[in-house]
């Protein structure tokens, strides 16, 4: 409760989100507004106790960040989405909001303008924990969300958007930076506008990359769209993957590229849609088996690709169900963002089921829905390859 909002203000605040009076020992729900005299965001992190909520009403919210030190908090929104955006130093000079630890949400918040001195300015800097992150949005960062290096972290993002990264020459600013940390989930959520760097970069012990749209566009200068440098064990299933029109790299998807850190790697791509230029030719996977354990496990299987190129040249493993076009009329429309396959490609319901790996079904449940977000799948009486049923 702030005391220093107007009587009146503070009860419909109240009334919205539902809350009863503060009681002892009972979580509490602490108000934030744009301007005073509404408790700023460090402020209510200062006065927030384990389990509270921090609630920000509408509006933009400039220079405004802080640091979670709580082991349970949720930031949200009240209603319409509010905007932080950066100017000034940021939190401990990394961050519009640094969370240190414990299992924290954040839903429904957008995070714009991160600079730092070291070029890794990030709308949110994860360093210990589980953090999960939905239905928000991070544009113009230096880096959307960037972790650190916690092999217990844990990282989930839902029906996010991350897109228009900085145009800095050899700024190589990636639009969602996970580090070494145990798992990392991603989910329902859209990249697009890189510029040098990557739009997704996970270096977990294990990745889980489901249903999104991460797909650079006609303005997109990124290098990978997706890169997994370290190995570990991966599952890319569902997602729509396209390269921009000045992509920085002919590689969509790269495992690998750096050298392993992880005991067991495995990379398992099924029924992703992934768009290539016309020129160069495209590799949609480039898995580099070198520099990875001797057992690593690859499964490439009903994977739709569109564009000059190869699939993923070079590499031994289970390759089935997999089909390639030259033509993007096999498509509905790309520049409608519409990736379904038409009547006319002749792949509806040629796909065998996907079957497992690496313990995991690799058969798709849902599918992406725009602008953000999942719809779920009811399986068919025969699957289509590609990530669109």
């Amino acid at each position: 409760m702030n005391p220093a909002l107007p009587w009146p203000r503070w009860l419909a605040c109240l009334a919205l989100l539902g809350c009863a009076l503060p009681r002892p020992g009972l979580a509490e729900t602490l108000l934030v507004g744009p301007t005073a005299p509404s408790l700023t965001l460090a402020e209510a992190l200062a006065k927030a106790a384990d389990g509270d909520t921090i609630a920000l009403m509408p509006g933009v919210y400039e220079g405004q960040q802080g640091v979670v030190t709580q082991q349970r908090l949720t930031i949200r929104a009240v209603a319409e989405r509010p905007q932080l955006r950066a100017k000034g130093p940021l939190a401990e000079r990394k961050a519009i909001l640094v969370v240190r630890g414990g299992e924290v949400t954040v839903e429904n918040l957008e995070f714009r303008g991160a600079r730092a001195e070291d070029a890794n300015g990030a709308g949110i800097r994860h360093e210990r924990g589980k953090l999960t992150v939905r239905e928000s949005v991070f544009l113009d960062n230096e880096v959307g969300i960037l972790t650190g290096n916690d092999e217990s972290a844990e990282l989930v993002v839902e029906d996010s958007e991350f897109g228009l990264a900085p145009r800095i020459e050899g700024g190589l600013h990636h639009l969602l930076y996970v580090g070494r940390i145990g798992r990392f989930t991603l989910r329902g959520s859209r990249f697009y506008s890189g510029f040098e760097g990557h739009l997704v970069k996970s270096r977990a012990r294990e990745s889980r990359i489901a249903y999104n749209l991460i797909y650079d566009g006609e303005e997109g200068e990124a290098s990978y769209e997706i890169d997994l440098p370290n190995g570990g064990l991966a599952w890319v299933v569902g997602n729509v993957i396209g390269q921009g029109a000045k992509g920085r790299n002919p590689v969509m998807v790269a495992f690998g590229a750096e050298g392993n850190a992880w005991p067991t790697s495995g990379l398992y791509l099924a029924h992703n849609t992934m768009v290539g230029n016309p020129w160069p030719p495209s590799w949609f996977v480039r898995v580099f088996k070198d520099r990875l354990p001797a057992a690593t496990e690859v499964k490439l299987i009903n994977n739709v690709t569109l564009g000059l190129g190869m699939l993923s040249p070079f590499t031994e493993g289970e390759f089935r169900g997999n089909v390639w076009a030259l033509r993007r009329r096999a498509l509905n429309n790309i520049y409608a963002l519409d990736f379904g396959l038409t009547e006319a490609s002749g792949w509806r319901g040629s796909a065998q089921p996907a079957g497992h790996g690496g313990g995991q079904s690799l058969q798709p449940t849902a599918q992406f829905k725009l602008p953000r977000g999942t719809q779920p799948i009811t399986p068919p009486k025969a699957w289509s390859p590609g990530a669109m049923q």
